[in-house]
């Protein structure tokens, strides 16, 4: 294997993992008090303003945006803030764990985007790989049973579909294939936050931090589901493409099952450690893929 394509499994893996600790952090925050668009509001604030203090003094780093670097930044900020509001909007509706269920049909969404508009192609490998992903996805939250309600599914699956833009985009959108990851990642936060600041009506609905424990787990959250995962994705995303990147993305709920057990007590019951099985094996699958194609 390639050192790039190692590099880029590591930071898929890594994008997922981190991104999974969302419910480490965001629960006692919601428990505390802070509803979902003052928890957005402070992720990305507090993820731009440490982020940026780490490119300007410890890197370095250019800030500096050409008009079309610009315009695609705020495209593709508007579109991952926009994935973070209609996932969390819908859990008004349905359970959290059955609306992120749903959510996993985006690697579906990103391997028919990749196909259809940028002409990439999806081995047999890769698609028993989503196959098994998803099974286990699906087997991991004991499937789709109970009420669905109409409009969470619609946010749901309108999640997915922008997230899936996002991944895809980065990938493919000429201006800024050649941008540094920490830049884009940087622009991405700063543009979004906008997206936030409108919901909460320019500041009007921001509920206010108050406690040393608020303000950690807010800072967390800043850090690892936000800062190091969005850098880490996109690095993934140019290294090894956005469909298998978005395949390793199933490792998310089993960092979030891991924590949910650990911490919070949750039970592990046998659909999870079913799940659990066929999430790693797909993972597994999607990672030899390019040994098991000289073996085939």
């Amino acid at each position: 294997m390639k050192n790039y394509a190692k590099k880029g499994y590591w930071d898929g893996i890594l994008a997922a993992v981190s991104y999974g600790t969302n419910p480490l952090f965001a629960l006692p925050l919601y428990e505390m008090g802070l509803g979902v668009n003052s928890v957005l509001f402070y992720r990305y604030i507090f993820g731009v303003l440490i982020y940026g203090c780490l490119l300007k003094f410890y890197k370095k780093a250019s800030f500096h945006l050409t008009k079309k670097e610009f315009c695609c930044m705020i495209l593709l900020a508007v579109l991952f803030a926009l994935s973070s509001i209609t996932l969390f909007s819908a859990f008004q509706y349905m359970d959290s764990g059955m609306a992120c269920t749903i959510l996993f049909v985006y690697p579906v969404m990103v391997a028919i985007l990749s196909a259809v508009f940028f002409k990439e192609k999806l081995s047999k490998i890769s698609i028993g790989a989503m196959i098994i992903t998803l099974s286990g996805i699906f087997t991991l939250n004991g499937g789709l049973s109970g009420h669905l309600n109409p409009h969470g599914i619609a946010l749901v699956l309108l999640s997915a579909l922008v997230y899936a833009a996002y991944i895809v985009l980065v990938k493919n959108l000429s201006p800024i294939k050649h941008m540094k990851y920490d830049k884009l990642s940087f622009y991405v936060m700063l543009f979004g936050l906008s997206v936030f600041i409108v919901n909460l009506k320019f500041g009007v609905d921001l509920q206010a931090i108050t406690g040393w424990k608020m303000l950690a787990c807010a800072l967390a959250l800043a850090v690892f589901p936000t800062i190091i995962s969005l850098e880490t994705i996109n690095i993934a995303i140019r290294l090894i493409g956005p469909t298998t990147t978005s395949i390793l993305g199933a490792l998310e709920p089993l960092t979030a099952i891991f924590f949910g057990v650990l911490i919070f007590g949750e039970s592990l019951s046998l659909n999870r450690i079913i799940g659990i099985v066929l999430i790693l094996s797909g993972v597994t699958l999607i990672i030899l893929r390019d040994r098991l194609k000289k073996l085939i």
